[in-house]
């Protein structure tokens, strides 16, 4: 129940316009976009640097560019601002996506801890790090109008006008008891994976063997007897760092990431797989033979585990059909992309892609959770059924969202209006001119070596 903690006797610690519980990328650009537009602005996040999966788990961005053979540019804005900052540190480059994603921005996720510290402190928003959601404080009609969290200190209040749930389980939400769909309830949920880097890799030496083919076929054809791989596929590529790559391999099924025990035997299981795939690598691929791992994900990557019902939920049939809207705010050209089991236990991912390397939109009332006025959801918890969110679920887009959304909590205390009453034409015309992008844009994207310059 919400307020099962007396907040009245907890210290007060801070009064804020909008309050993001979560610092993942939506997160971080939701705090940022409410910042910039003026508001009193306060980020909270349970680890000690911001970015969330993005730092935490990945080294790629996605969603940035449409697959194919003319791609496009459906990204900018503060997303921008981000990648350039990593440009400028020579932190990343564009990397071809071996599945057909479309291009990825891959980048040194130590590098994007400073920036995403940077943008955020630089754009006035009060960051509170090592702080954990406790629990919402309402009043008599319902509205959150605060929040419970542990500190280090103890426990402290946090009273806002506005509220963005960028948690990733949408545990505000959850919390202040609003309508969410748990992954697995109707769909099977996608696996989770830890990710892992290896250091020393000599990839000269593996690129003259054949480089992706030769280990895709080199992994179709293990003895699983003596290097027991969970899937027989996976990303191995090469990082902003001299003689690193990272990975998305491992793949642990059937788990409820809302579970703290499933959760921790995923985790055990996990870092169990990333050492077979050392093992694997280590003993058959060129190039690998005095390479190691050097670090593992922060934790186990989710893809999906509560999302929440909005005043609109995107569908596959929006995503299939390059679907417009009068109010969107951002627009995917992703696939849908579901990371599944099959039945012989090996990964079985099921692709779908837009049509003709179309984009559809992504509608403003995706982002505002149903009949609520004081807040919006974004990230991985934004409203849209299990295969319009394995599509739309790239950090291109939950950026884009986050954005979104920390513009529309910022407008809305301006304009005296809840969320659902924010002009959406005003909106836009705000994102636009920060450089969002709402429609499919006619000049194709450079995803050469220095492309990211000329997309600029």
């Amino acid at each position: 129940m919400p307020g099962m903690i007396a907040s009245d006797k907890v210290e007060f610690l801070a009064q804020v316009d909008v309050l993001v519980i979560g610092a993942g990328s939506a997160g971080c650009c939701a705090a940022i976009s409410s910042a910039q537009q003026g508001a009193n602005t306060m980020i909270v996040d349970r680890y000690g640097f911001a970015g969330g999966t993005s730092t935490a788990v990945l080294d790629t961005f996605y969603g940035f560019f449409t697959p194919g053979e003319t791609p496009r540019k459906v990204v900018g804005g503060i997303p921008d601002q981000v990648v350039d900052a990593l440009a400028k540190h020579d932190a990343m480059f564009l990397r071809p996506n071996t599945y057909g994603a479309g291009t990825g921005v891959t980048y040194n996720p130590d590098v994007l801890k400073w920036v995403w510290d940077r943008l955020l402190i630089s754009n006035g928003v009060k960051l509170l790090l090592h702080t954990l959601l406790i629990d919402v404080e309402m009043d008599t009609a319902g509205r959150i109008i605060g929040v419970v969290v542990a500190t280090r200190q103890g426990l402290r209040r946090i009273k806002a006008k506005r509220f963005i749930d960028a948690s990733g389980d949408a545990e505000l939400c959850h919390l202040a008891q609003i309508l969410c769909e748990k992954a697995g309830e109707i769909d099977p949920a996608q696996t989770l994976t830890t990710t892992f880097r290896m250091v020393n890799v000599d990839f000269e030496k593996f690129n003259a063997a054949g480089g992706k083919q030769m280990l895709s076929q080199k992994m179709a054809a293990v003895d699983l007897e003596k290097h027991p791989l969970p899937r027989r596929k996976g990303s191995f590529h090469a990082m902003p760092i001299p003689g690193c790559a990272a990975t998305v391999a491992v793949r642990v099924a059937d788990v409820d990431p809302m579970d703290s025990e499933q959760l921790t035997d995923a985790e055990v299981q996990g870092r169990q797989q990333a050492f077979v795939f050392e093992k694997f690598v280590r003993e058959c691929v060129p190039g690998y033979e005095k390479a190691c791992i050097g670090g593992l994900s922060v934790h186990i990557g989710v893809r999906e585990s509560r999302r929440v019902y909005g005043e609109y939920r995107l569908t596959r049939d929006d995503c299939m059909t390059a679907r417009t809207f009068e109010d969107t705010v951002l627009v995917c050209g992703a696939p849908i992309e579901d990371h599944r089991q099959g039945k012989d236990g090996q990964d079985e991912t099921a692709w779908a892609y837009v049509p003709d390397g179309q984009v559809y939109h992504v509608p403003y009332r995706t982002l505002i959770a149903k009949d609520r006025d004081e807040l919006w959801v974004v990230g991985r918890c934004f409203s849209a059924t299990h295969d319009a969110h394995a599509s739309c679920r790239s950090m291109g887009q939950t950026m884009s969202m986050g954005q979104a959304a920390g513009m529309a909590a910022a407008m809305s205390l301006d304009q005296a209006c809840g969320a659902r009453d924010v002009s959406v034409t005003g909106l836009q015309d705000q994102l636009r001119t920060l450089g969002a992008v709402l429609q499919m844009p006619d000049k194709p994207a450079d995803i050469s070596a220095n492309g990211w310059g000329a997309n600029r």
